[in-house]
């Protein structure tokens, strides 16, 4: 059999593997599986395995659609082959006889299973196109949890539009320093409504102009917006809770913000002193526990960027949906719930709370902050206004808070974010 170091197709096996069977997060584990590959196979594996994952339930129903009776669980290598040479067919630009060979010399020459395998291929790449349209791609490409609750939420036609942005890789959006003229033209990339940078995803960022300079770094589009509903922060003390790695704390302290950094994890928190040293911006470091934290001085505002599902990332972390189940959301939901209430203690008068997630699902979102205004009656929330966030009106709800979806801006994160003021006398 292929050993790992040496074929892409049998390290996505193995990532598939670790993913789904050991549910560990893919971008954790790609470079101890791929360390031994050139940046070529790396390249190739990674596209395999995540191309795989945003496509895995309609692969998943292909197979059961071509197989007279269904895989046993025992035999799941057979079916990560399976999958990830449906991929190549249907989803990537590979030629359809290196894909069948290729794939299929991933199983051992006397298994009962090559030939299987085999003609599986072979009939996917004469009928999959067809037998794809006879399909809900959008519904059968999200696990039945998430498509329920994703239509409970926002009805069938909106979650028909998340599931199918979610099935369109994101590009590479990035966050300036300043003059985003400037670094629009050198990095070749757009500039959007909210100010961020817009260019295609890169396999090597840390090669392209501005980088080592500390003048950009990567942040998604809408997790560009919470930091900015502080409005002018310059001279002001902003905590910025949960803070690793960094990006929206880079983004407050380019704007002239002091900004405590705070985080339980002292790995996060070196990742994030290293990318303040690159960026060049100074801001005070702690590690603890946002639950205890008590501020030696005045905060002006507190930016609490949740612990979340993160299901509004699945464009750029397709193995996010099947590492995260409804049990996960009602544990996330109560941590959430507490970092609200001591954010809230921890405010002065007129201090303003952004609390913000990744994720699609309103119990970590919307609901969240309806129940923290009906237990503690000294917030207000505060409507966030278009004009604050570049014109982009679509991005909010109908109660004045940030709700992004995959399908606005031509692609972005799911994310939610609402503000709320500390009234006076409380």
């Amino acid at each position: 059999m292929n050993n790992i170091q040496t074929n892409p197709r049998r390290a996505a096996v193995h990532l598939l593997t670790r993913v789904l069977q050991k549910h560990q997060l893919l971008e954790e584990i790609l470079n101890p599986v791929l360390k031994d590959l050139s940046p070529r196979d790396r390249s190739l594996s990674r596209a395999l395995a995540s191309t795989t994952l945003r496509h895995l339930g309609v692969i998943d129903g292909l197979i059961d659609k071509m197989l007279d009776r269904p895989l046993s669980e025992k035999i799941f290598e057979i079916r990560h082959i399976l999958r990830i040479g449906i991929a190549q067919i249907l989803f990537l630009n590979i030629p359809s006889h290196a894909a069948v060979h290729d794939t299929v010399e991933l199983v051992p020459e006397k298994s009962k299973y090559r030939g299987m395998v085999n003609a599986l291929l072979r009939r996917t790449d004469r009928q999959g196109a067809k037998l794809l349209h006879q399909m809900d791609v959008p519904k059968h490409n999200t696990p039945p949890w998430l498509w329920e609750n994703w239509v409970a939420h926002y009805g069938d036609e909106t979650a028909h539009e998340i599931a199918a942005a979610n099935m369109t890789e994101a590009e590479l959006d990035i966050s300036v320093k300043g003059d985003p003229q400037k670094w629009a033209k050198l990095l070749d990339a757009d500039i959007l409504a909210n100010g961020s940078l817009r260019r295609p995803a890169a396999s090597d960022i840390t090669s392209l102009p501005g980088f080592s300079d500390g003048e950009w770094w990567v942040q998604d589009a809408a997790a560009s917006i919470p930091a900015a509903l502080f409005g002018n922060v310059e001279g002001k003390t902003i905590l910025d809770c949960c803070a690793a790695p960094g990006g929206k704390t880079a983004q407050l302290a380019a704007s002239g913000a002091k900004v405590i950094a705070l985080d339980r994890s002292k790995g996060r928190m070196k990742r994030l002193a290293d990318n303040m040293n690159r960026l060049q911006l100074t801001v005070d470091i702690q590690v603890g526990e946002a639950e205890n934290y008590s501020p030696e001085q005045k905060l002006d505002g507190i930016l609490l960027d949740a612990p979340c599902s993160s299901t509004g990332t699945l464009r750029r972390h397709p193995d996010v949906a099947y590492l995260k189940s409804p049990a996960d959301i009602e544990k996330l939901g109560s941590l959430q719930m507490r970092l609200l209430d001591a954010a809230s203690k921890q405010l002065t008068p007129d201090a303003i709370l952004v609390y913000s997630v990744c994720s699609l699902q309103a119990e970590e979102g919307e609901h969240q902050v309806d129940n923290l205004l009906k237990r503690d009656s000294s917030l207000k929330r505060q409507p966030v206004n278009a004009a604050e966030i570049g014109g982009l009106s679509e991005v909010i709800n109908a109660k004045g808070d940030i709700r992004c979806l995959p399908q606005h801006l031509g692609g972005m994160d799911g994310f939610f974010a609402a503000r709320l003021v500390k009234l006076s006398g409380s």
